[in-house]
């Protein structure tokens, strides 16, 4: 087969799997030189490879200076802070980023592994990811390491991840709105599948048991991180009669959501409705109120995650996993129950005032807006 050109087009391991009738990781055995395929098998799988001229890596050959990221997403402020993190050790290391958007949620697409064999990077940082024993068996087989940042699951013992501490983040954010007198507090959450989302969860639930407050079933929401997630979620929260005075939300963003939805319904922030988020991203602070949110330290976590690859191997050392801390940063979107002073004077200058004081130069103030 050729193109219009002339030119024979390169063919996959997928496609030389199919035509031989037999599994993917059956060619990498034979690409790897593994000793556990027939004779015939291989001959067949050697003849295709050699018909497609598919080009194979000499063995010994040097990795190429990248850096692998994957994502499920890459359209968001959070995602920007990631990248900005690897980027900066790649640079230190004269190494190049290349991101990938993965094919679904908490996983790459089943050909993505076909393509870091070919690119043999330096090594693999995956975001909110989980990967197949088999692609870790052949990644590993390449001597390519790999670290996900936020595990989508449980930390798997036998690979390197780096996380916060999600759980006390999720303690901090609601035990300062039952420190201002709110009892009915909702939280949006992420996605009910993923580790962070149900630590946030269980801090939530810890922080309500500690000031002796009943959890209503119906203001515990599992999101997806997203504006327009908290959106709807809050818009449903807001409709009912009984709705609550704070909302603690899993993500900056979705507590963007919930600023919009507050609008829309005509109620003030802080006054009418206490709003925490979680991130602190840049927007945090230049949302109308500022938000109080929890600082997750994200180009941080990205910059250990890529020095976790970057680092000799040490055989005798078992896989790490590091959690770094979090804290709540106090702005205006919270106040006491029952439309008491958004926040003393003092409160206010500590948490906006180095921003503030950043842009007097340029004659700027905080503004209004936010987005995801």
């Amino acid at each position: 087969m050729h193109d219009d050109d002339g030119v024979r087009p390169r063919v996959t391991l997928a496609e030389v799997a199919k035509e031989a009738g037999v599994s993917l990781p059956t060619v990498s055995k034979v690409l790897n030189g593994r000793s556990d395929v027939s004779r015939a098998t291989r001959a067949r799988i050697e003849q295709l490879l050699d018909t497609h001229g598919y080009r194979r890596r000499k063995p010994g050959a040097p990795r190429s200076p990248l850096i692998e990221l994957v994502f499920h997403e890459l359209d968001s402020v959070w995602a920007m802070e990631i990248v900005r993190g690897v980027e900066t050790v790649a640079q230190e290391n004269q190494a190049t980023v290349v991101l990938t958007r993965s094919g679904t949620r908490h996983a790459p697409a089943p050909d993505w592994i076909e393509g870091v064999l070919r690119r043999r990077p330096l090594g693999v940082v995956l975001v909110f990811s989980s990967l197949p024993e088999e692609v870790k068996r052949r990644l590993a087989a390449q001597a390519i390491p790999f670290v996900i940042i936020d595990p989508a699951g449980d930390p798997d013992p036998y690979v390197p991840s780096v996380g916060s501490a999600n759980w006390a983040g999720g303690l901090a954010a609601t035990r300062h709105l039952t420190d201002h007198g709110h009892e009915r507090i909702a939280i949006i959450t992420g996605p009910e599948d993923m580790l962070c989302s149900l630590a946030r969860l269980d801090g939530y639930r810890s922080a309500m048991a500690m000031a002796g407050l009943a959890i209503d079933p119906r203001l515990v929401r599992f999101g997806d991180f997203q504006v327009q997630g908290g959106f709807e979620h809050a818009m449903d929260l807001l409709d009912g009669p009984d709705r609550p005075t704070a909302v603690f939300a899993g993500s900056d963003l979705q507590a963007l959501g919930v600023l919009e939805a507050a609008r829309v319904r005509n109620l003030r922030v802080p006054q009418d409705l206490s709003v925490v988020g979680y991130d602190d991203v840049p927007l945090a602070q230049w949302s109308s109120p500022p938000l109080t949110t929890v600082h997750q330290p994200l180009r941080q976590m990205a910059e250990e995650a890529t020095r976790m690859l970057l680092r000799p191997d040490d055989p005798g050392k078992a896989a790490q996993r590091i959690e770094l801390a979090t804290h709540l940063v106090v702005r205006q979107s919270t106040a006491p129950h029952g439309g008491g002073p958004e926040l003393r004077p003092a409160d206010v200058a500590a948490a906006v005032g180095p921003a503030a004081d950043a842009l007097s130069g340029a004659g700027q103030g905080p503004r209004g807006g936010g987005g995801g």
